[in-house]
């Protein structure tokens, strides 16, 4: 596991349900077709003003970098790359699922693995 008194990656601030998971998956969508007006955005996501700028408050936390140019929203890279960066909903594991999830050798299976160790140590 991890060795003692070494701080494992931090889980994400922005934790999200899936439901949100899925509307900011839907929002890097909108805006890799092309820079997006707000109100464009907002009418394809049935959002409102606020939980838009939640939105885009949480995608930029998550390094997405979405700048307002010409009174327009874009994406400055490919939704591919924007999308592996978006928080993942709570995948409800128990305790067994999550050490299993937790062997091999990926940056992924040492963050999890860096989330074990600090329960169990």
């Amino acid at each position: 596991m991890a060795k003692k008194g070494k701080k494992p990656t931090p889980l994400p601030s922005h934790a999200v349900s899936a439901e949100r998971a899925e509307r900011l998956y839907r929002l890097l969508q909108i805006l890799g077709t092309g820079p997006q007006s707000r109100a464009s955005v907002t009418r394809r996501l049935r959002l409102d003003v606020r939980g838009f700028y939640r939105d885009l408050k949480l995608l930029r936390a998550a390094g997405i970098a979405v700048p307002l140019r010409n009174r327009r929203y874009t994406l400055e890279e490919s939704v591919a790359a924007a999308t592996s960066r978006l928080p993942f909903p709570d995948p409800h594991l128990t305790f067994g699922e999550a050490m299993q999830l937790a062997r091999g050798r990926t940056l992924a299976h040492r963050k999890l693995k860096e989330q074990i160790a600090f329960i169990v140590e």
